[in-house]
């Protein structure tokens, strides 16, 4: 679960529903922005809910109506913004088998109970404002503290909800971690090949905003679709599928089937398209070489004041 925001076309109405990004001294961004967050099957990438809206309601309001789509018997990653007592201890109660995997933040305190510093079990105070949003919520919750060394080489902690550390090895939980970044693959396969890289989107309602992300979805989901269909018929993983070359395969397959009005053909043209997307699968596509970093920031040179002569 993550959350991202989107550009819109810059009128009235949209601005007065949805809002715009403020900046020091009273700036506000030039177009309107909607805030959303999506649960997505890392898997097959497929997006299983999400929630969109004004920019000024924050991500954790979204996170807390994605809750009830959450499935059991599963495990849901988040980033550290999401790191509250109020949210991941209704995930668990309020499900079978559902547990969290999130880093600490840098001010988390805690007490430890069971195991050592590099992975132990730990208990956490919930605070007042998480009591007053929830009166059900217990004086104190529980977690599974992991430290890893993150992209920056400093050393960080991962909570989880899976305690046992003889069933759920360290290591098994911090492969699961990386995977976070999956999420942010399938924002950029919506916002840069589907949008077109658009600047915004086009409509100028808040009603054909609404539908124009919701159908951006949908469409999404349906290449996703395909491409697990394929993934299964050529056993491999729907993620070696190249999400581009399925999207322009499906473009090309239906403007063939509109223009031959092969409507009688429609299982022929699957079995060809599933085929088709599983062609890049027999060349090498190396794997990543390099551990994931954050690259330091470019610095300005560095440049003296003009003197200026009296």
């Amino acid at each position: 679960m993550d959350g991202t925001t989107l550009r819109l076309a810059d009128s009235a109405t949209n601005r007065e529903h949805f809002g715009a990004q403020a900046y020091a001294k009273s700036k506000v961004a030039s177009f309107p922005q909607a805030r959303g967050v999506t649960l997505m099957a890392v898997p097959t990438h497929l997006v299983l809910d999400a929630r969109f809206g004004a920019y000024k309601t924050s991500e954790m309001a979204y996170a807390r109506e994605l809750l009830p789509s959450i499935p059991d018997n599963s495990l849901t990653i988040f980033d550290r913004g999401f790191l509250a007592a109020e949210l991941l201890c209704n995930l668990v109660v309020r499900g079978t088998q559902r547990h969290f995997l999130i880093p600490a933040k840098k001010n988390t305190k805690w007490k430890l109970i069971d195991g050592t510093d590099e992975d132990g079990t730990v208990e956490m105070e919930v605070s007042d404002a998480a009591m007053r949003l929830d009166a059900t919520l217990p004086a104190t919750w529980r977690a599974r503290a992991v430290r890893i060394v993150d992209g920056k080489g400093e050393l960080v902690y991962l909570l989880t909800s899976l305690i046992d550390r003889k069933l759920f090895k360290a290591k098994q939980l911090v492969d699961c971690y990386w995977r976070r970044w999956e999420i942010e693959t399938s924002y950029r396969e919506l916002k840069h090949s589907m949008l077109g890289s658009a600047h915004t989107l086009r409509s100028m309602t808040v009603e054909g905003v609404t539908q124009e992300i919701w159908g951006a979805l949908v469409a999404y989901n349906l290449v996703r679709v395909e491409i697990a269909k394929a993934a299964l018929e050529a056993k491999c993983q729907p993620t070696d599928i190249s999400f581009t070359l399925a999207f322009r395969t499906i473009q090309y397959e239906l403007f063939i089937a509109a223009a031959t009005q092969a409507q009688g053909k429609l299982p022929a043209g699957m079995k060809r398209l599933r085929e088709r997307l599983v062609l890049d699968l027999k060349e090498y596509r190396p794997d990543r070489k390099f551990d994931r970093v954050v690259k330091a920031k470019a610095q300005r040179y560095p440049y003296k004041k003009l003197m200026t002569r009296a």
